[in-house]
């Protein structure tokens, strides 16, 4: 690939970044070296250490930026919905436009977390945990009401999240679903489940 003509600081680090996306969605973390990945951006090997501090850096960088949209997504979500079973709606609404729009920012941020190391590992749990304890807590408060059965929401949060992740592996926008549909289906699932305790 040709240098990126006129490209500067910015522009460079978000070829970087787009390339970093799609080569580990593609190969997976470990098999992709900083020489490959220069090349798919059109700039020298060395010349990466000018944008990102290793490859370790460049993994944390792109799994906190998928993290932090994530949460803020979900927290827009909710906004204003204090009732649990709306809540519960606009939840798996959220998870699932995410995760269906970017399949391979959400593969990394959910496939790749155990390349992470050290502070930048325990960050991205947190991050993680966070957005998890969102959910544990509409399901504790719509048992609390009466909306659906009760268990142990941490179990309850921690399946139907696994089930909602799922998608990122196999939807395809050019498939038979849209994400409307899917959404649609998917909220069927949910409510379903908490209301039947089945999760």
């Amino acid at each position: 690939m040709s240098r990126i003509p006129g490209s500067n600081g910015e522009k460079t680090l978000k070829a970087i970044y787009a390339a970093a996306t799609d080569l580990i969605y593609l190969n997976g973390f470990e098999a992709v070296s900083l020489r490959q990945l220069a090349g798919a951006v059109g700039i020298q090997a060395g010349s990466l250490y000018n944008h990102i501090a290793s490859k370790q850096d460049l993994l944390y960088k792109l799994t906190l930026e998928i993290m932090l949209e994530h949460n803020a997504a979900i927290d827009e979500a909710l906004r204003g919905r204090d009732d649990p079973a709306e809540a519960l709606m606009a939840f798996t609404r959220s998870h699932i436009t995410y995760y269906a729009s970017r399949k391979k920012q959400v593969f990394i941020g959910n496939f790749e977390l155990r390349s992470l190391t050290g502070d930048h590992y325990k960050q991205i749990v947190l991050l993680r945990d966070q957005y998890e304890k969102r959910l544990v807590s509409i399901l504790e408060k719509g048992a609390e009401q009466g909306c659906w059965a009760k268990s142990d929401m941490r179990v309850t949060a921690k399946a139907l999240i696994a089930m909602m992740t799922g998608v990122c592996m196999w939807y395809d926008p050019k498939g038979d679903y849209s994400i409307d549909e899917l959404v649609r289906h998917y909220q069927d699932l949910v409510m379903g489940g908490v209301r039947q305790g089945s999760v």
